[in-house]
């Protein structure tokens, strides 16, 4: 029973009844031929890991340990490989206890590393900087995920030669455009050359007020000066004012201070509170993805920001504003990977013609998850919503595509609407919406396989381990055979033995939604044979169809919360969380439970964290002690 609710229960639950004389034995029969302290294969040493304080002082190495086993990358090819349930087991077991040993010492600041603006904040920042309403960085090289699968990780937004170069093209495009645009020019010329005021009088009241927005701190007189000395060289060229200024502009565009979250070290061993200015970014690139507004950067300058009930009043004002919508289609589009519907999962057009002719049809799919999670946020309804829902986003397309009556403003079906489901309708929460579902199917065809493993991941955090090398693909049907549903062909693949350890885990769940086709229209048949949309569970829990695989996820619903603030703090932090963050989700899994699961909860509880809040000490070296 422990093993066979390997991916549905609670982590905490499974490794607790491990001990750890049962981890030493596993390691003893499965790592000990090639890791004795003579082998020591890899550079890997089984003695360092034989007593529980090892768990403290080498986590790293446990943790890569259990990664590899559970990847089944160790034992080696060749050599015998544990049962799937010992290899759980285990792995469970030390998951468990280094995080018991990551939170010995309480919730506690991590790591904050600079990291560049990646390509859409970049633009939205120029957008706010200078109310010019283009997709500057569309020039920039697309971002790779970190972190926790997204694309603000500062472990991925490295400066490459190529990034330089675009950003000088992009700085000079920008104050190109500036210099024309009506509204553009007034907001970067605060001042100019009258009467009564001299040239370099305007210019420095025109470069302080422009670097304080766009540095998004106050600037001194050190940090104006660089930009002065460009005005007065151009000046000397014989360049008017307006030129001298934005010449100046365009080198302030390319500084770290503007591409670059900068925020001012901490030069002691202890953990301090964010300053003001640098909290008021991190609230509104999180929340945003842009700097902050004259409101936020008010509130700062006032020194108010790191109260409570301050940021509380704040988060609403924040999730209701229109720029919220942007993190609402950034976060889910990368959660749910649904951003792959314009690269990599792109429907046949041939098998699917009315998908592929009607791009007003795939945009309102593509955006239908996010604005989901966006009225969840204003309405500050509960989260449990993404799991099932009496509601959902219509258009007049969606409606058509669906194949259900929804009760549309009939003045505007085109635009996205917040509307009531039919009852019975089975497109309640995101299981039930095109996008997830064409997301984990094929081009070509449904499957159970990538829809299992889509909810163990991207639903339940819980991802099955990758599938043995040379793993025999599920053949398609040959000319003149009797028609077969992908479940029976998925059933004969299921046959081999080395195959079925893991698909027994796995598919019950992908079963569940075998009526959605892989474009996630409703079907009653397969393969010219009714749909078996029927699972049971390794524990013997049996279901049949989406509304109650949804009552089984309902169930999870506190590892579905976990899964989901994990990605969420991963995504407010800008980073990788570890494993001492572990006990900072615990803290705020506790909070939002205790908010009825409300969506505004779950943002308030990042915003008040300890890491989002604060920066983590130096870490000083005994070396340097002793110095």
């Amino acid at each position: 029973m422990r093993i066979a609710l390997f991916f549905l229960t609670s982590a905490l639950s499974l490794a607790a009844v491990e001990t750890f004389d049962s981890v030493q034995a596993f390691l003893g029969t499965h790592c000990a031929k090639c890791h004795q302290d003579k082998g020591g294969a890899g550079g890997f040493k089984l003695s360092r890991v034989t007593s529980l304080e090892s768990l403290k002082t080498d986590g790293e190495k446990w943790k890569s340990l259990a990664l590899r086993v559970k990847n089944g990358e160790m034992p080696p090819k060749g050599a015998p490989a544990p049962p799937l349930d010992d290899r759980v087991a285990f792995t469970q077991w030390v998951d468990h206890e280094l995080r018991n040993q990551a939170c010995s010492s309480g919730i506690v600041a991590g790591p904050s590393p600079i990291r560049r603006l990646n390509r859409d904040e970049y633009s939205a920042t120029l957008r706010d900087l200078l109310d010019m309403h283009l997709n500057i960085g569309s020039a920039l090289p697309a971002d790779g995920a970190g972190g926790e699968g997204f694309d603000n990780a500062a472990e991925t937004l490295f400066l490459s030669p190529i990034h330089a170069e675009k950003y000088m093209d992009a700085a000079k495009f920008a104050m190109d455009f500036a210099a024309k645009e009506f509204k553009s020019h007034n907001m970067i010329f605060v001042a100019t050359p009258k009467p009564n005021v001299t040239p370099t009088q305007a210019a420095d009241k025109v470069l302080r007020r422009f670097l304080t927005r766009a540095f998004r701190r106050p600037v001194t007189d050190t940090d104006v000066a660089p930009y002065f000395a460009l005005f007065q060289n151009a000046q000397k060229q014989g360049d008017a004012f307006e030129p001298s200024v934005l010449f100046a502009l365009r080198a302030a565009l390319v500084s770290p201070m503007f591409l670059f979250r900068y925020e001012p070290p901490n030069p002691t061993p202890n953990p301090r509170p964010l300053d003001n200015f640098s909290l008021a970014s991190r609230i509104s690139y999180f929340l945003w993805g842009s700097m902050p507004d004259e409101f936020l950067t008010d509130i700062a300058a006032a020194g108010k920001l790191q109260d409570d009930e301050v940021l509380k009043q704040i988060i609403p004002r924040m999730v209701k504003n229109d720029r919220a919508l942007g993190f609402s289609q950034r976060f889910m589009d990368q959660w749910l990977r649904t951003r792959e519907l314009t690269t990599d999962k792109i429907p046949d057009d041939k098998l699917f013609p009315g998908y592929a002719g009607s791009e007003d049809l795939r945009s309102d799919i593509r955006l239908q998850p996010a604005l989901f999670f966006r009225e969840l946020l204003v309405r500050n309804l509960s989260v449990l919503n993404l799991i099932d829902s009496t509601h959902t986003i219509g258009t007049g397309l969606l409606e058509k595509h669906l194949d259900l009556k929804l009760p549309l403003n009939a003045g505007a079906k085109s635009q996205p609407q917040w509307v009531e489901l039919p009852k019975g309708s089975n497109r309640g929460g995101l299981l039930g919406m095109p996008a997830v579902l064409i997301v984990s199917s094929y081009p070509y065809r449904t499957s159970p396989v990538l829809r299992g493993a889509w909810i163990l991941d991207s639903m339940l955090g819980t991802p099955p381990p990758p599938p043995p090398p040379n793993v025999p693909p599920l053949g398609e049907e040959k000319a003149g055979a009797p028609a077969a549903s992908v479940r029976e062909r998925l059933t004969r693949h299921r046959a081999d033995p080395n195959c079925a350890g893991c698909h027994s885990r796995i598919d019950p769940m992908g079963f569940a939604l075998e009526n959605y086709d892989a474009v996630g229209k409703w079907r009653d048949q397969d393969g010219g044979k009714p749909v078996d949309n029927t699972g049971e569970l390794l524990d013997g829990t049996k279901f049949q169809g989406p509304e109650e695989l949804r009552k089984i996820l309902l169930d999870r619903k506190d590892l579905f919360l976990r899964n989901l603030t994990n990605k969420m703090l991963g995504f407010a932090l800008g980073r990788g969380l570890t494993l001492k963050d572990s006990c900072t989700v615990d803290s705020i899994v506790a909070r939002v439970k205790e908010k009825d699961y409300k969506a505004q909860a779950l943002v308030e509880a990042i915003v008040l964290s300890v890491p989002f809040r604060n920066q983590a000490g130096m870490v000083v070296s005994k070396e340097q002690v002793k110095k």
